[in-house]
């Protein structure tokens, strides 16, 4: 696929181990071209997850990527993130599973809601390369004036703080597909609420309410695709740095599964399957729906559909419900082992 004809993608991570398989995925994926990644907290603080972040694309040859700092707080939080022991146990302290890896992390060229603003100020003229002056600014090129994907891995503060910043990038960004909610299912940090929403319940009701095209891969869906010991077993089997890495972080994750839900047999694919499904929406069914996060009580964080737009004809959400988890877990294994077993030359 030529340079000119593939799409440009802007990855919001949390960088623990299920954001580094999607970051992985992307990287291996030949319809988009990666040219930016802002970071957000969750699995992470988010100075953690920009050390993550800039490691794992030097590991995997893409060095020059750049990388933004993001917010480090939900919305109504007064101090800066830091993950509980729960969270910390299931990505490990650095959120790889423990696997270090050195990197010359580089100074983030801005700030990430910052680039978010200015990547979305041209609606669909939007997509940008990933080349930037000492100012910062944003140089057109790369897509020529193609629309970009923008898939959200994390909480939505960063989406959420662009909106009330720029209430008309609700109008002029292209559709995001974020991975987080549950519609159909229990949560799986409270009986009601998913863990990317309920780190922050009002950056996704802002997300949710303000009009913006969305895309939901919640827990309907990624519990439904799963990666096994067998697979990472192949990825060691490669006798890469990478692969061997990948496969020492994705062992302990499925070590966590296996205490927590041991019926699954192996670790859910959350942020990989929203980035396949920006890419490639077949892959999953949608339900049409006006959603709203709930704010206060036991439901705190639960995303349901808005009372009030339940009879509007316009649903702004697209909530996936099925996945056709054989394509999917494929193109998975096929993409993630291209990009392990050969990363770029430096």
């Amino acid at each position: 696929m030529s340079g000119t004809s593939r799409r440009p993608l802007v990855l919001d991570l949390d960088t623990g181990i299920d954001d580094a398989l999607a970051l992985a995925y992307a990287l291996g994926s030949p319809e988009v071209e990666l040219v930016a990644v802002i970071c957000s907290y969750g699995n992470v603080a988010v100075d953690t997850a920009v050390r993550n972040t800039h490691a794992l694309l030097e590991l995997l040859g893409y060095p020059d990527i750049p990388v933004y700092r993001g917010t480090d707080r939900a919305l109504s939080a007064s101090a800066a993130f830091e993950p509980p022991e729960g969270v910390a146990r299931i990505h490990g302290a650095n959120g790889l599973g423990g696997q270090h890896i050195g990197c010359m992390c580089r100074r983030a060229p801005g700030d990430g809601v910052d680039f978010l603003v200015r990547s979305a100020d041209a609606g669909t003229q939007a997509s940008r390369d990933a080349h930037f002056d000492g100012k910062n600014d944003v140089k057109t090129g790369g897509a020529r004036g193609s629309s970009f994907y923008y898939v959200p891995t994390g909480p939505l503060t960063n989406l959420a703080s662009a909106l009330v910043r720029a209430p008309e990038l609700a109008r002029t960004l292209p559709r995001v597909t974020f991975m987080g909610g549950a519609l159909t299912v229990p949560g799986n940090v409270t009986p009601c609420a998913e863990a990317n929403v309920h780190n922050d319940p009002e950056a996704a009701d802002v997300v949710l309410r303000l009009g913006l095209p969305t895309r939901m891969i919640g827990l309907d869906v990624t519990h439904q695709v799963v990666l096994t010991r067998e697979d990472t077993a192949r990825w060691r089997a490669l006798g890469t740095s990478a692969g061997v890495l990948f496969a020492d972080m994705t062992d302990h994750y499925i070590d966590i599964y296996e205490q927590n839900n041991p019926h699954m047999g192996g670790c859910a694919l959350h942020d990989p399957l929203a980035v396949a499904a920006a890419i490639d929406p077949s892959l999953v069914g949608c339900l049409g729906a006006n959603l709203r996060v709930d704010l206060e009580g036991p439901t705190r964080g639960r995303t349901v559909c808005d009372p009030e737009r339940l009879r509007e004809a316009q649903k702004t959400c697209e909530v996936a419900v099925t996945v056709d988890a054989p394509r999917f877990l494929a193109e998975f294994r096929k993409r993630v082992g291209r990009v392990l077993g050969a990363p770029r030359a430096r």
